[in-house]
């Protein structure tokens, strides 16, 4: 083994003994609720899936109906062939920015490719040397990697403290005139994706309105979810024509592959020129954009899916309540802490073996000594699918502390 290879294994060696390591599951998708691995069914509460739409199989059914009456079945292609600057730019992405931003509001939308290609693009183009990002202490990972690939200073403020969050920028913007240039970007989820719980957005709106700073909100567990119309918690607090830079992802609620940001016309255009991760990879496929122009009018229709999340979601909390157990979610993502990250992977396998996919969230995902089960639920979902969930977690959490 030579040198390399054998740092490698001692690293992996210890990643296992702290209970850290990560495979990869040969999973099988069975119907919207169930998968299957190694020939045995689970109930998937891993899912982003919330509304259901990917494992939707009437739904499925009727969009590729549709495709099979198409003439021009090359318009349904499953390869874009290059990035959207070259000739991956087809009609239907202009169709779905457009609506996108009709919904929203807002002068302009722009879609990239993925949900971390998104945030590892926009603050990279638009922070400059000089500026400072504020930053949620549990933002995403790859919100981090973009403020990390940009040239300004970033400071993360405790978990949802405002008042934190107004010391910083009251410090930072005293004494700043138009002549010194420097721009404050606030940065934050609207849903928490492994905490489950949500930021006060009308907040954050006022403080960027107050000191002058541009705010950035990522709503990719909220899009679908949340807001009378689905378009997440902006729209639901009232505040989404004050926001900069509302980012959503097709990659959860909306079944499909994605994301994008809607936000001013200048900065549309400052983007496209700009934004690497935009520029330098091949754009979707366009039968992935039909999708989401298929589905882009049905998300506002959807509140019967939204209303059966929040009842699962409610009827949940209440039982691991009854159970004991502490999560501090208030959203349709539970999160079940246990804190060491072995015992949390012992749980997690425990489950597993009552027929229930819960996964073990552990570092870097989330703070050391705050290893977790990430309960994610779907409105595919039935009550009486769940009702013994909150008796199997407490027992196999028991059962890890004793072993």
């Amino acid at each position: 083994m030579n040198p390399f290879t054998y740092r490698l294994t001692e690293q992996l060696h210890t990643l296992s003994c702290q209970g850290r390591q990560r495979n990869l599951f040969a999973l099988q998708p069975k119907g919207a609720t169930h998968l299957t691995y190694q020939n045995r069914e689970y109930l998937n509460l891993a899912s982003n899936d919330y509304l259901g739409l990917a494992g939707n199989q009437d739904l499925l059914r009727k969009f590729y109906s549709n495709l099979e009456q198409k003439q021009n079945i090359y318009q349904y292609r499953l390869g874009s062939g290059a990035s959207r600057l070259m000739t991956g730019n087809h009609i239907q992405y202009n169709k779905l920015e457009r609506g996108l931003a009709r919904y929203y509001h807002k002068d302009r939308a722009l879609i990239f490719t993925s949900g971390y290609h998104i945030n590892i693009g926009l603050l990279p183009a638009l922070a400059q040397k000089g500026d400072l990002i504020l930053a949620d202490k549990l933002c995403h990972a790859s919100l981090l990697d973009g403020m990390r690939l940009s040239q300004a200073k970033m400071i993360r403020y405790p978990h949802l403290d405002y008042d934190r969050l107004e010391q910083l920028l009251r410090k930072h913007s005293s004494g700043l005139t138009a002549q010194k240039k420097q721009t404050i970007f606030v940065v934050t989820e609207s849903l928490f994706s492994m905490d489950g719980d949500y930021a006060d957005l009308s907040i954050l709106v006022r403080l960027k309105e107050q000191y002058g700073a541009v705010l950035y909100v990522d709503e990719a567990h909220a899009v679908g979810v949340r807001g009378l119309n689905g378009l997440g918690l902006a729209e639901e607090q009232g505040v989404t024509k004050q926001i900069d830079l509302l980012v959503g992802t097709f990659g959860k609620a909306w079944g499909g592959q994605g994301a994008f940001v809607v936000c001013e016309e200048t900065i549309y255009i400052y983007l496209v020129n700009t934004a690497r991760s935009l520029i330098f990879t091949t754009a979707l496929p366009p039968v992935n954009i039909h999708w989401l122009n298929f589905i882009l009018p049905l998300i506002p229709t959807m509140n019967r899916e939204r209303q059966q999340l929040h009842t699962l979601t409610q009827q949940l909390s209440h039982g691991l309540q009854e159970q004991g157990l502490a999560t501090c979610g208030n959203s349709h993502i539970l999160p079940i802490m246990i804190g060491n990250e072995a015992q949390t992977v012992n749980t997690a396998e425990q489950l597993q073996g009552q027929g229930f996919w819960v996964q073990a969230i552990r570092t870097p995902t989330v703070p050391r000594g705050t290893a977790r089960l990430r309960l994610s639920l779907t409105a595919a979902l039935q009550a009486k699918q769940l009702t013994a969930l909150p008796k199997h977690i407490a027992r196999a959490i028991r059962q890890g502390r004793l072993s």
